[in-house]
């Protein structure tokens, strides 16, 4: 059945640090949905909070409308930002030992951890000490062992981290297929680009309480219209200036990219650039994430 993931008014200090304030957001099913904020605005203290891991003041974590238990989170996977694992162990081993805590039997672990090691490109590292192995490959491995047991819910602290193109395209696949396949998928990165490419939805917080939430396309294409504009006639972007309605952003190569008021108009604009020359582009442009990140904090 379809899961749904909720943080309900979380509240936890420590000392005189309030890292959550009335945190409350939901993750549903079918969605890889990214968990962003500045560092130590509450991310970590948020998801150790879903695994019991953090006494809460106040609030809760449902899962389908019940409280979360430990049977419950048997059935989610975790991947904490700090390394979990053994590192005298064989890898191979590891994965399966991890399998049999979440209930598996032994032949069950050991097919999936066989399984999730082919399907990471580890699997001819199964019998390597993991301190044997590189940083990113440490991040695969750790990433199998949260998803052996076949979660319903997967959490990730910083999966990205450390991670060469090859690394991110692997574990962006398998978060992709993981929610398509019905698993609720939350992770948290600095790594903006990744996660606009990854991400469907995003959560942001800040000293512990929500900024903002939504879907990528919707924040990307919220607030001020920008456009990009290219006269092949005037590279410096004069015919740019003063425009009523809009703000020259910058001038590049050429590019003029401007940020449009309430009262713009980019029809004004393409005309205004059309009596300066010949437009070879004119592009309304997305919010980058980043940019999202930034106007959300300031």
């Amino acid at each position: 059945m379809p899961g749904l993931l909720e943080l309900q008014g979380l509240d936890r200090s420590f000392g005189t640090i309030h890292a959550l304030q009335d945190l409350t957001f939901a993750v549903p099913t079918g969605k890889v949905v990214g968990f962003l904020g500045p560092n130590g605005a509450g991310k970590t203290t948020a998801m150790r909070a879903i695994f019991g891991l953090v006494d809460l003041d106040a609030g809760a974590v449902r899962w389908n409308g019940d409280p979360v238990d430990q049977a419950t989170r048997r059935r989610f996977g975790y991947m904490p930002e700090e390394r979990g694992l053994y590192p005298g162990m064989l890898v191979g081993e590891q994965v399966e030992y991890l399998g049999r805590l979440h209930g598996m039997t032994a032949v069950a672990a050991m097919t999936a951890a066989t399984t999730w090691l082919e399907r990471l490109g580890i699997a001819d590292r199964s019998r390597s000490k993991l301190e044997a192995l590189s940083h990113g490959n440490q991040q695969r491995v750790q990433l199998a062992g949260a998803l052996v047991h076949g979660p319903e819910m997967l959490i990730l602290d910083e999966p990205l981290a450390g991670l060469d193109p090859p690394g991110i395209d692997a574990i962006g696949a398998v978060l992709r297929d993981e929610a398509r396949s019905g698993t609720c998928v939350l992770f948290s990165s600095h790594q903006l680009d990744q996660v606009e490419d990854l991400c469907e939805e995003v959560v942001i917080i800040d000293h512990g309480h929500l900024v903002t939430a939504g879907s990528v396309d919707e924040l990307a294409t919220s607030g001020s219209s920008r456009l990009v504009v290219r006269v092949d006639e005037d590279r410096d972007g004069v015919w740019a200036r003063d425009l009523p309605g809009a703000t020259v952003s910058e001038v590049v190569g050429g590019e003029v990219r401007l940020v449009l008021g309430e009262a713009g108009d980019p029809q004004l604009v393409l005309r205004a650039a059309m009596r300066a020359g010949t437009v070879s582009e004119f592009v309304v442009e997305r919010r980058r994430l980043s940019e999202v990140f930034r106007e959300a904090l300031a």
